[in-house]
């Protein structure tokens, strides 16, 4: 099943939740960095991201991911951006990427912390920041308390570490960050480069693995994924937290 999940996100502009205005948002809050900057995308798939820390900050990009052909695919937009001499693709588990300690500036994680845990995350990535260095992640969060049931069901099995704001903020405290700013991805950056390019790659893989229950079910879960956000958007979303090394 591993292979047909990467086959049904292979060809997506991104693997998650994330638009360009947001990253280029959260890029602004960030001031105070060094010209040159060394960055880490951890989890970086296709890594459109990856490309526009490039183009705003300027430097080097290394984009770790554990699944080579999203690499290949950033490689060659690298290779077209005029940026594949500051873009190095690591192939690496984000839980063991086997950096030096503080050799970054800046360290980028677009919807992948949650690998490892929005704590054990931030403790990890702290290791490879250089002291005065910053780190921006996007996290799904709470936005309402008393969530409906079936979406609590749904993130106990999906997420169950998910928190509110409000608790992601004080682990950003006590992990010995400074708050710069955080703010709420907009529902079209769930929408518009992910669940619906998403929606139309399942229509094709049902027709593809008729009479497959396996990855008939697969397809289904990824469904109910999509059918929960348009049902209850209002409750939870994906967070962006920047931060500063303390």
């Amino acid at each position: 099943m591993d292979e047909l999940f990467y086959e049904i996100f292979s060809d997506l502009p991104r693997q998650g939740p994330g638009d360009r205005g947001s990253t280029l948002k959260a890029a602004a809050e960030i001031k105070g960095i060094i010209s040159e900057p060394k960055i880490l995308d951890v989890g970086c798939g296709t890594g459109k991201q990856s490309i526009e820390l490039l183009k705003y900050f300027g430097g080097t990009v290394t984009a770790v991911d554990n699944h080579q052909p999203y690499l290949e695919n950033l490689k060659i937009k690298a290779q077209e951006e005029g940026f594949e001499e500051r873009l190095k693709c690591k192939n690496a588990d984000m839980l063991n990427p086997s950096f030096v300690n503080e050799q970054f500036d800046l360290i980028w994680a677009e919807g992948s912390i949650y690998i490892i845990g929005f704590r054990e995350g931030l403790k990890s990535f702290k290791k490879l920041l250089n002291p005065a260095g910053y780190i921006a992640v996007t996290e799904v969060s709470w936005l309402k308390d008393s969530p409906p049931q079936e979406l609590q069901e749904f993130w106990d099995q999906e997420y169950p570490d998910i928190k509110t704001i409000d608790q992601n903020l004080e682990i950003i405290s006590s992990t010995d960050y400074k708050l710069v700013d955080h703010f709420t991805l907009p529902d079209s950056a769930w929408l518009d480069d992910y669940y619906i390019p998403l929606e139309k790659r399942l229509e094709k893989f049902r027709k593809i693995y008729t009479g497959d229950k396996n990855a008939l079910a697969l397809i289904e879960s990824v469904q109910l994924e999509i059918d929960i956000f348009r049902k209850y958007s209002a409750y939870y979303g994906y967070v962006f937290y920047i931060m500063q090394n303390k």
